[in-house]
């Protein structure tokens, strides 16, 4: 059975899929990006990997940690490090209401999805409360029961 292809929206660069399921999503947030001049041409070309990606607020800034853009391969002795920290751009009020909700145990910020708005790099990031196994497994038994129902009614009309 060949594997379904997840389509991205036309601006949509990277997704972070793994979030919303080891994460319930209480409130999301759009912050900017601060990155260097190769880092934006690889973050444009696709090359950035969410998955294993946080956010921690330290001096009153939000930094993206543990977030892999590639190196751009024409880029020369001034190439990035892949994994250095990068500051996320919001606004001072976001940024102390997210350090508030973030020192509650089992909080964490997770990027959720990075793309392109009016040419500038964005991330939605998510303040997300961790899910046990079992809720896990509830969430995946509701889906599968929302896809038979729509099976049904599509079959049905």
């Amino acid at each position: 059975m060949a594997k379904k292809q997840h389509k991205k929206a036309p601006n949509e660069l990277a997704n972070n899929r793994k979030a919303r399921h080891d994460y319930s999503i209480l409130e999301t947030y759009e912050a900017g990006i601060a990155l260097t001049g190769t880092e934006i041409k690889s973050v444009r070309a696709g090359k950035i990997n969410l998955k294993d990606g946080f956010a921690r607020v330290r001096n009153n800034e939000l930094w993206l940690e543990n977030v892999h853009i590639s190196e751009y391969k024409q880029g020369n002795q001034f190439n990035h490090d892949p994994l250095r920290n990068r500051k996320l751009l919001l606004h001072k009020k976001e940024i102390t209401k997210l350090a508030g909700v973030a020192q509650d145990k089992g909080i964490t910020i997770v990027p959720l999805k990075v793309y392109l708005k009016h040419g500038f790099a964005k991330v939605l990031i998510g303040v997300g409360k961790g899910k046990r196994q079992y809720d896990k497994r509830e969430t995946l038994k509701r889906k599968e029961q929302d896809r038979e129902m729509a099976r049904a009614l599509k079959n049905r009309y």
